[in-house]
């Protein structure tokens, strides 16, 4: 039962050695093994079943990934990699109007971040922006900054277009097509 994991559980495996020069590089193997271990999680956590992890800094973390970051993984370049983004940013805001971003040590806050970055919505976009900002955290700051003006430009992240069925503008076409492109 996938409610037998526990956030502790879920940092450990995402903060350990192995994983982490993995974050951003993954391969077909990782993802497969993700899915194949995580996925009724993400589904439980989908659905609201893990919402009792609000209750802790680390228990918003982790549900963060598992909605966020996990998807990632397990459906990628599918339109349901992105089916539990909402709940994610959610999970953020939640997190952040509780001040359990405060409690969290700064090399892990910005997966409770993330959430925000990846919104197509402008004012998740600022709020991304102003919390790397606020937590100094520079490197994810870049990206931040660099989301929230593709969401400034096109009020929507064009590389997602043909993966959820969304036409492409000319001027996102272009972009897609550019060398200053972010194809995710």
């Amino acid at each position: 039962m996938p409610t037998q994991i526990a956030p502790d559980d879920i940092l450990n495996f995402w903060y350990s050695d192995r994983m982490r020069p993995r974050w951003f590089a993954s391969t077909p193997e990782l993802d497969a093994e993700i899915r194949a271990k995580y996925e009724p999680l993400w589904l439980a956590a989908g659905s609201g079943a893990l919402d009792g992890w609000k209750a802790s800094a680390e228990g918003c973390l982790a549900l963060a990934i598992v909605l966020d970051q996990f998807p990632l993984n397990m459906f990628r370049g599918e339109a349901r990699s992105f089916g539990t983004e909402k709940k994610a940013v959610e999970t953020s805001k939640y997190a952040i109007a509780h001040g359990h971003d405060q409690a969290l040590p700064a090399d892990r806050v910005a997966f409770l971040f993330m959430p925000l970055m990846h919104s197509e919505d402008l004012a998740d976009q600022d709020l991304s922006v102003r919390l790397f900002e606020r937590a100094k955290l520079a490197d994810n700051l870049r990206f931040a900054r660099h989301h929230r003006e593709l969401i400034r430009r096109f009020g929507r992240f064009p590389h997602r277009n043909a993966i959820l069925g969304r036409d492409s503008s000319a001027e996102e076409i272009a972009y897609l097509n550019s060398k200053e492109a972010f194809l995710g």
